[in-house]
């Protein structure tokens, strides 16, 4: 373990090339941070950080720049994330107010998620565990289309457009019919007894019924915790000087939803928990010249899911770590008062 002056040494460095993205050297940190320490006494520090795996030298006489592992360890000591200011609050409360529906709350937290932390964000849709069907609705479009809706409970609509050829009689019937099979049903449940649904209808509704009972169907079965929503990527194209290979390789793997359920994954926890994966944590290889910094939203009886920022490993962790803390609790706010 470090002691308390190798320690703020770190925090210096750490700070100043987030802020600086350059190396830094000892005379620059004891002028900066006041370490009430001579320059000599700063280098034999820095000696011992990079001999620890710390800190390293990109290039020989050039300063210091933290490791993966000094990053860790910063992260580690952080006693607690930062509080944000009443203004950050407010602005967040202003981006979020008038929502509409479960759609709209992720894609507005996509938005204010990457234009406060200027990363990628990326966002899980909520796993309702507990969300019932509400409401089925049948619009008539033309003489052979209908669009059939489905809400839930959480105020997610899911809709399409299908071909069916039935008068307008038979398709209030078959409407009347799925809202009494449905409402108030989970979507499992509610599956099944729409199976036993066509045999229950008079022999002419059948066959425009057959259509928009499997589409329900189908509509029922979409899990919508298996989407994840990326915005912000212009913004990682700005540090493309800051990784190992190309920028390349992170926007493709940054295309891969598997590849980020996979890492929201990892930082499943408890609701307003922070987690932090820096550049090697990360289990895939594109992915490991870059951070994550993840937190879950909402309530694990109803609506829970992971939100987070994918950067570079030189960021401003205690900000990011603050801003995706705040933005899940007000997720998680919107989606209980939903």
């Amino acid at each position: 373990m470090l002691d308390d002056r190798k320690m703020d040494v770190l925090k210096a460095i750490v700070t100043d090339y987030v802020s600086s993205q350059e190396p830094v050297g000892s005379k620059a940190l004891v002028e900066r941070h006041q370490l009430k320490v001579s320059p000599a006494t700063v280098r034999n520090d820095m000696a011992v950080l990079e001999e620890e795996g710390y800190i390293t030298q990109p290039h020989t006489s050039a300063g210091r720049i933290p490791t993966d592992k000094g990053y860790r360890l910063f992260v580690d000591r952080i006693a607690t994330v930062k509080p944000l200011s009443a203004a950050e609050k407010r602005a967040i409360q202003a981006f979020m107010t008038g929502a509409l529906d479960v759609d709209d709350i992720v894609t507005r937290t996509v938005r204010l998620l990457a234009q406060i932390t200027q990363q990628v964000a990326i966002v899980q849709y909520p796993i309702a565990s507990s969300a019932v069907v509400r409401h089925v609705e049948l619009v008539p479009l033309t003489i052979d289309r209908v669009l059939v809706i489905v809400i839930n409970s959480t105020g997610r609509v899911e809709q399409r457009a299908i071909e069916v050829v039935a008068d307008e009689s038979a398709l209030a019937r078959l409407r009347d019919r799925l809202n009494a099979a449905l409402v108030g049903h989970a979507p499992g449940p509610a599956a099944e007894r729409l199976s036993n649904l066509l045999g229950e209808l008079p022999a002419e509704d059948r066959h425009g019924a057959a259509s928009v009972v499997a589409t329900v169907l189908e509509m029922l079965a979409t899990d919508p915790s298996t989407r994840v929503v990326v915005g912000g990527v212009p913004n990682l194209t700005r540090f493309g000087d800051q990784f190992e290979t190309t920028v390349k390789p992170v926007l493709e793997a940054l295309e891969e939803q598997v590849v980020l359920l996979h890492l929201l994954g990892e930082a499943y926890g408890s609701a307003g928990d922070v987690t932090v994966r820096i550049g090697h944590e990360n289990p895939y290889e594109p992915l490991q010249t870059t951070s994550l910094v993840a937190s879950t939203y909402g309530n694990p009886d109803d609506a829970f899911a992971t939100l987070g920022i994918v950067g570079p490993t030189r960021m401003d962790y205690p900000s990011t770590m603050a801003s995706v803390r705040a933005v899940a609790r007000y997720v998680g706010r919107f989606l209980a008062e939903g």
